[in-house]
């Protein structure tokens, strides 16, 4: 439990430190950042190792997507939500999905009830898909999905969504989160152990290297890890890890580095140490750059490029005085933007309590705009870089996360295998709990002040509304999915289930199987049924 404490009367509490407990000097100086060259430390945006960003131009030729998390209810609702963001200026979809479609399981599932539509938008059949996405062409837009369990069968609807609207595969953007090997370590929606895992997500990657060339089949993920606890050395480790990993299982699959590697993308956390993160992103970029260059031999640029997503830090956000949510969320943005993000998400303010209100999240959307248009800090590419201290905690960070990587590669003899070792012998969930600990003591010393949490806490403001999902939601879904089963080719979904099941079992690649179900308008479910029969 958080002690409410007396309001501090200084910035000097305790020991200065970064969120991830960093040591901060009050001045920095050339000293601090030893044997520092300019072209093998940073070079120009756009040159190796783009510490200062992959793009030379970096926003001046093109703004990051704006993308605003949206799901809830059913996919008509949501539906409703997407085109009332691109109404107000959104540049991108990112779709919610509820908690029984994450774990691959339909609406009419019994461990189902009373989740469906909850935190997400529900998701059982191409026909909720054709929904999600009436009116909106899937050649028009880039639309990404967090899903990770059933990442290639939400693919499958994807894909077959983009078929039946006329939508060339080869013009086809977005992408999927599809990162199960994060599950492992923090968000814990995972359905097949590691490896069947890894080899649905490098199914997805090939299949898409060879008819989606435009489509990023795996967005690598810091954000939970970061959510879960961990500091920002660890986020930036275990994901570049999982990536590493991902790289050497497609490797291992037959495929050359350069063909696949250009169309991996990451997606992190921007939480509220605004040069630590800004550092963590030019670390993780650096970074990246050298393995894939030294480790796997890539010679395409793009195959060291580091492309990555920010979404500002849930777990930064509370109940309590919600209107200061706001202002976290602005330095938080700033700092992704600083740190060179290829596109955003801004939190709403009532993210602790409901899924957003149009207001809140129209407020959320706001603010990326101000930030783009009004701040000027899309003028120039790493407008930090150069900054003693932000050239320090660069270093730093990369060089703790270099070391983590180095110990999981020792645990198994490569970073696939090792990766694996990791996730089974625990040492990654101890780390993050070890982290997270550390840091929720600093709050209960008062090292670390939340305002209106810890201290300012004498007014809770006024209060805001809140997004209900009711329970006829529910029934109305799965109404409609008792609809579609009774409507669909009976033999068609049996031969489709039938061919999952074989080819899975094989070293088949899965997809072209996956389109076939849901062309079928098999569900989730029973896909997903079908895998575990083999896999």
């Amino acid at each position: 439990m958080i002690r409410q404490q007396t309001p501090p009367q200084t910035t000097d509490i305790g020991k200065h430190t970064t969120i991830s407990g960093l040591p901060i000097q009050l001045v920095y100086g050339p000293q601090d950042i030893g044997d520092f060259d300019y072209e093998r430390d940073l070079g120009d945006p756009g040159q190796y190792p783009f510490t200062r960003g992959v793009h030379p131009a970096v926003y001046r030729k093109r703004l990051w997507p704006m993308r605003q998390f949206a799901g809830f209810g059913s996919a008509a609702q949501t539906n409703e939500r997407f085109k009332f963001l691109l109404s107000k200026g959104q540049t991108g979809l990112s779709t919610a999905f509820d908690l029984p479609t994450l774990m691959g399981r339909d609406a009419d599932d019994q461990l189902a009830l009373g989740e469906v539509g909850r935190c997400g938008v529900a998701i059982s059949s191409l026909a909720d898909f054709e929904t999600l996405f009436g009116g909106i062409k899937l050649g028009d837009v880039s639309a990404s999905m967090t899903i990770n369990a059933p990442g290639a069968i939400l693919i499958a609807f994807y894909i077959a969504t983009a078929d039946k609207q006329g939508v060339s595969r080869a013009n086809l953007r977005g992408t999927c989160q599809n990162d199960i090997l994060k599950e492992f370590h923090a968000q814990n929606e995972f359905v097949f152990p590691p490896a069947q895992s890894v080899r649905l997500v490098v199914d997805t990657i090939e299949f898409c290297e060879k008819e989606l060339p435009q489509y990023n089949p795996v967005s690598i993920s810091g954000y939970h890890i970061r959510e879960a606890g961990s500091t920002a050395a660890q986020e930036l480790a275990f994901t570049l890890g999982d990536g590493l990993a991902y790289v050497q299982a497609c490797i291992d699959r037959g495929m050359n580095v350069d063909a696949f590697a250009p169309r991996l993308s990451f997606f992190f956390n921007s939480h509220n140490d605004f040069f630590e993160e800004i550092a963590k992103f030019r670390a993780a970029r650096r970074l990246w750059a050298w393995y894939m260059k030294h480790r796997f031999g890539a010679k395409n640029e793009r195959s060291m490029w580091l492309r990555f997503h920010a979404q500002t830090a849930g777990c930064s956000l509370y109940s309590k005085q919600p209107h200061v949510n706001l202002m976290r969320v602005a330095y938080q943005a700033m700092a992704a933007v600083m740190g060179g993000c290829q596109s955003l998400h801004t939190n709403s303010m009532d993210e602790t309590m409901c899924l957003p209100t149009e207001h809140a999240v129209t407020l959320a959307l706001r603010t990326q705009q101000v930030l783009a248009f009004e701040t000027g800090v899309t003028n120039s590419a790493d407008p930090l870089g150069g900054s003693y201290l932000v050239e320090t905690l660069t270093n730093q960070i990369e060089q703790q996360a270099r070391e983590y990587i180095e110990r999981i590669d020792e645990m198994g003899g490569g970073p696939l295998k090792g990766m694996i070792a990791a996730i089974e012998n625990g040492y990654i969930r101890r780390e993050i709990a070890d982290a997270a600990f550390r840091y929720s003591a600093a709050v209960e010393r008062g090292d670390k002040v939340l305002v209106g949490i810890t201290a300012y806490t004498d007014d809770d403001g006024p209060g805001i509304d809140v997004l209900k999902i009711g329970d006829d939601v529910e029934t109305d879904v799965v109404s409609k999915l008792k609809a579609v089963k009774t409507k669909r080719d009976a033999g068609k979904v049996k031969a489709a289930l039938a061919r999952i099941t074989s080819e899975s079992g094989t070293k088949t690649n899965i997809m072209p199987a996956l389109i076939e179900g849901a062309m079928a308008y098999c569900t989730v479910g029973e896909m997903m049924a079908a895998l575990e029969v083999s896999l």
